[in-house]
């Protein structure tokens, strides 16, 4: 089979400037060319398209007006790990034990996260390394089912937690969640006071843990593990809180202006600690590791 021919642009451009490239290969069953352009992400803010593969290069941020897109679990982890070298918890299978039916059964929900997501579950937990550091981490996957808490989370954490205290490793934990699984009943509440006491024995162990705050981050997920970390950083812009910005209007009968829940002004009013750019994360994870675990 002839190798694909890829149209060349001129020298003179920078990557960002290139159009998406075209592809042009033989198709087997016809005499002609078929021509195949590379998959484009529009940015929802400016409406700029970027090709999937810079928009990977540049980490999900909009090479145009510099604002943080959804970042896939998977993705997160494999920016901040230099190397991985196992993942943890992938034996656990949600099941469903309240026979939960809303407006589609509980399985058939799980089917299709599972097949929109790739993924089996809404937390996805590696152990690797940063630079010379040994670490776990883990990042929510909000395309699964809202990133939502049932006890499949609860039980990924809480492996990962106990991975650091055999091996004396610190926690770092990206949040991005609607809260806890509604499915799953107070099987899924229960993660809440599970995911606090596992912290609480990396606390007791002085391991660092470091919690990252991004878009967005609400309900149970953020009553529990998401604010107990020993570092509380947030990228830009991400909306953090407990109930909903609209909740809160229709209870409180006040309209509540930006930057309400956004990170700035948690930020502002001492929740976290900083906001970092995406870009500037990995390095930033690790100077804070260093520096919480004495090393050079």
């Amino acid at each position: 089979m002839p190798k694909p021919i890829i149209p060349q642009e001129p020298a003179t451009k920078t990557w960002l400037e290139r159009s998406v490239p075209s592809i042009a290969v033989r198709d087997s069953k016809h005499s002609h060319m078929a021509l195949q352009t590379e998959p484009a992400i529009e940015c929802p803010f400016c409406h700029s398209l970027t090709s999937l593969t810079a928009m990977r290069f540049n980490q999900f941020v909009c090479p145009n007006c510099d604002e943080h897109l959804k970042m896939r679990a998977r993705d997160r982890l494999m920016s901040l790990f230099d190397q991985v070298t196992q993942e943890l918890g992938e034996t656990y299978q949600a099941i469903d034990s309240l026979t939960f039916i809303d407006s589609q059964p509980y399985p058939e929900r799980l089917r299709k996260a599972r097949e929109q997501t790739k993924e089996s579950e809404a937390l996805v937990v590696m152990q690797g390394t940063l630079g010379t550091i040994d670490l776990v981490a883990c990042a929510f996957e909000f395309d699964f089912m809202g990133g939502s808490m049932g006890q499949v989370v609860g039980n990924r954490f809480v492996e990962a937690c106990d991975t650091c205290l055999k091996y004396q490793q610190p926690l770092v934990c990206f949040a991005a969640s609607g809260g806890a699984r509604m499915q799953e009943g107070l099987l899924s509440l229960m993660q809440m006071a599970r995911t606090a006491a596992a912290i609480e024995r990396l606390h007791e162990a002085g391991l660092p843990y470091i919690v990252v705050l991004t878009h967005p981050v609400y309900g149970g997920v953020t009553a529990s593990l998401a604010m107990l970390g020993d570092i509380q950083l947030a990228e830009p812009k991400a909306m953090i809180g407990f109930a909903g910005k609209r909740v809160i209007e229709q209870t409180v009968r006040v309209r509540l202006e930006e930057p309400f829940q956004r990170a700035e002004f948690l930020q502002e009013h001492g929740v976290i600690d900083q906001i970092v750019h995406r870009h500037a994360l990995k390095d930033t994870i690790e100077r804070l590791l260093r520096k919480l675990l004495n090393l050079p």
